[in-house]
């Protein structure tokens, strides 16, 4: 047995290695020299995009495509992210629609285009068109859902239990008490005691989220086309089997050179409900060891009452096997597909920006990405804009860096309200490059076959456009090239969130924005990084991509499991730093969360720790609505505690400033910092850079020119830099080693 093991070790090293010789440059890490990245900075190679969502809409033929695609490419484009439309004259994945889609991809190689393919006609993914619901019922998505009786005292309820039923409950709602109804020959009898009593009886049912599918004859999102079992990888394996081996057959042999990767939208359980698999009962009790369904009725209970504290943890159970699941029954086996298939996946969830909401429909952001090539997140409505505090970005090219991966991309722009224009476009984009995201599609741009609202979104068309697009590919390579550098890592505390720890949330939002705030250059990490992924030095963890963390913030999170802590403490005995933001953990957890044990403050003696509440600071009334958010106030003691865990910051400025924000990598032989002023006030100050070097260069991704930094003073491992930014500016600084 023990040699059988060490066979399969070395054949899975074997693969990973083969899968890595075959990967292309844009697919893996690199380490140019600044030189190196200059020589293809004017002209970037096309991989790294910018890209239009297209939709296939109307009665497309060939000619609409060749006109749409020389369209893009006068707009700047280097790619296309292309989706199967409504009103096609082809059926979906059809061996027609497959045949057109081969000239497709064959008129965008003509132009040496790339090609991201939608995996699905329309969001979120995972209906394939409907195919599910027409020969694939079994294999759609499920969930536990409770009809509730309301009992009198004294009243008796007798009923045969049903086949689809889970579990029975009969729960006080005045005191919380919770029964289980006894089952005896496939009956139920129970006499209430009382008038506050209510019966639900748990049963599993056929029930999805809302697609808006482009096969759907309605054309309204709703729930007649099911999506699959996210939770059963068999249910994913046919996904790909209609999906991906389709496209495969089709345009395979453009894999990893035309056609870069599939995209995916929005994979959430958006429902009444909670998510559920036939199999998710015996892989809990695998897990954690116990039975969950007495307490599945508590969770199912209306939304204004209040779980016990046991309850709670059985909660934060239950989630926790619902996000393992959901990785992998969906997220992985698309992943190694693609990179079987020498692609890449891409994909962003729901609800980036609303945390509490993500762990109840997608479980855990980083999870759900281990495997996933391209991270992503959408900002589609008044997510950002600069009247907005916007760090959410962050969770995809954090997840990017924590797993080894040169690119984040973004959705942007599809539903604003008001649309942007060019400039407040620029401001969004610069929003997300500044916080790491790399890669960028934008919305929408219908084949212009379409009746009536055909051809690019309006702000598309301004004369300004193409050269957005042009810095917007210049500044998408630089910032993929090299490693990610940030040494502060900011924990997302999931696990409190499964809880519904609402001020766990609002610490960690408000903590982004003081690290962004402060020039604290940092990547989100979850407890399985810290725990599992993250590799152990003398006082760091360093991450897939390379960048040693030396600091961890915790913000305001309840519980934290042993493996979790004890990675911590190792990290401050080597000379690491932890610090805890508006007060420790009171529960550690081990195997489960409801058998976890009490901690207190002097339990965490060995970290820095800061006891300070830090609020999000409201913006005035008296304020315009449009107006610029005002920067956050932070207690003295909570920000002197900041400046210990995080004692040698890669930027300073002279004069303090709430508005600069920043990030930076490293090259072979240089360092890249990209500044954004996000604030409509034109910036002067001095920047003091820690890093080596003995040349200082200004980068402009718009002309796609260098000169020397005037000014710049030279010092060893520091570089002292006047600063003089216009409002809603960036600048691109390259210190560089080597000859004068």
């Amino acid at each position: 047995m023990k040699r059988i093991c060490i066979t399969a070790a070395f054949l899975l090293s074997a693969v990973a290695a083969t899968e890595l010789a075959h990967a292309q440059a844009w697919q893996q890490l690199q380490n140019p020299t600044a030189e190196q990245v200059f020589a293809s900075w004017k002209t970037p190679p096309p991989e790294y995009g910018p890209e239009p969502y297209y939709g296939l809409n109307g009665p497309f033929d060939l000619a609409t495509v060749q006109r749409d695609l020389d369209s893009m490419q006068a707009l700047g484009f280097r790619a296309v992210t292309v989706q199967y439309g409504f009103g096609s004259k082809y059926e979906y994945l059809s061996p027609e629609y497959l045949a057109f889609f081969r000239s497709f991809v064959g008129e965008a190689k003509k132009r040496n285009m790339r090609v991201w393919i939608v995996d699905d006609a329309g969001y979120p993914s995972g209906f394939a068109g409907g195919r599910f619901t027409a020969e694939h019922p079994e294999l759609g998505m499920q969930a536990l859902v409770a009809q509730r009786i309301p009992m009198k005292n004294g009243e008796t309820f007798d009923q045969a239990a049903s086949a689809d039923q889970v579990a029975a409950t009969a729960i006080d709602s005045k005191s919380g008490e919770a029964v289980q109804l006894p089952i005896a020959n496939g009956r139920m009898h129970w006499v209430a005691t009382g008038d506050s009593w209510v019966i639900y009886l748990i049963t599993h049912a056929f029930k999805t989220s809302p697609t808006r599918s482009d096969t759907n004859p309605r054309r309204v999102k709703d729930g007649t086309q099911t999506l699959e079992d996210y939770l059963n990888p068999a249910a994913t394996a046919q996904y790909l089997k209609y999906t991906h081996e389709a496209y495969k057959a089709a345009v395979g042999d453009e894999f990893g050179k035309t056609i870069l990767g599939f995209r995916g939208d929005e994979p959430d359980y958006s429902l009444n409900g909670l998510p559920w698999t036939p199999k998710f009962f015996d892989a809990f009790r695998a897990t954690k060891g116990y039975d969950i369904r007495p307490f599945v009725a508590t969770f199912l209970q209306p939304k204004d009452v209040a779980l016990t504290p046991r309850e709670l943890k059985a909660k934060a159970d239950y989630y926790d096997v619902f996000a393992n699941l959901f990785r992998d029954g969906f997220f992985k086996p698309q992943g190694d597909w693609c990179a079987a298939n020498h692609l890449e996946y891409q994909v962003h969830l729901n609800h980036e920006e609303m945390q509490l909401q993500l762990v109840h429909s997608e479980g855990d952001f980083f999870r759900d990405m281990r495997y996933v090539q391209v991270p992503g997140i959408d900002t589609i409505w008044h997510q950002i804009w600069t009247d907005t505090i916007s760090d959410f970005p962050r969770l995809a090219s954090s997840a990017a860096h924590v797993y080894g991966h040169p690119r984040a991309f973004t959705e942007s722009f599809a539903a604003y309200r008001p649309a942007p224009d060019v400039t407040m476009a620029h401001y969004i984009l610069n929003e997300q490059f500044v916080r790491g995201v790399n890669l960028v599609e934008t919305m929408y741009y219908p084949a212009t076959s379409t009746p009536g609202r055909g051809g690019p979104a309006a702000f598309m068309r301004d004369p300004a456009y193409p050269a957005l697009m042009q810095y917007t590919s210049r500044l998408s390579y630089l910032m993929s090239m090299g490693r990610p550098a940030a040494s502060v890592g900011l924990l997302l505390p999931a696990a409190s969130l499964w809880m519904g720890d609402a001020t766990a949330d609002n610490t960690f939002v408000s903590t982004e924005r003081l690290l962004s705030e402060h020039q604290v250059d940092f990547d989100i990490v979850d407890e399985d990084a810290i725990a599992m992924v993250l590799k152990p030095g003398h006082g760091t963890l360093e991450t897939l991509s390379g960048n040693d963390l030396h600091t961890i913030i915790v913000p305001s999170a309840s519980v934290l499991s042993e493996a979790t802590i004890a990675r911590l403490k190792a990290l401050v005995a080597g000379g690491g730093h932890v610090l805890f933001v508006g007060g420790t953990p009171t529960q550690v957890a081990g195997r489960t969360y409801i058998d976890d044990h009490v901690v207190t403050a002097k339990d965490f003696a060995w970290a820095s720790i800061s006891l300070a509440t830090l609020e999000p600071t409201p913006t005035p009334p008296a304020q315009p609505p449009m107006a610029p958010p005002l920067p956050q106030v932070v207690p003295a003691e909570l920000l002197s505690a900041l400046y210990r865990a995080v004692p040698s910051s890669e930027l300073t400025l002279a004069t303090p400033d709430a508005a600069l924000r920043y990030t930076h990598r490293k090259l072979k032989d240089a360092t890249v910092f990209l500044l954004f002023n996000e604030s409509s006030v034109a910036m002067h100050n001095e920047l003091k850079l820690r890093a080596a070097g003995n040349t200082v260069e200004l980068w402009d991704p718009q002309a796609g020119s260098s000169m020397p930094a005037p000014s710049a003073i030279v010092g060893k491992e520091q570089v002292t830099v006047p600063l003089a930014l216009e409002p809603y500016a960036t600048l691109v600084i390259i210190v560089k080693q080597g000859a004068h």
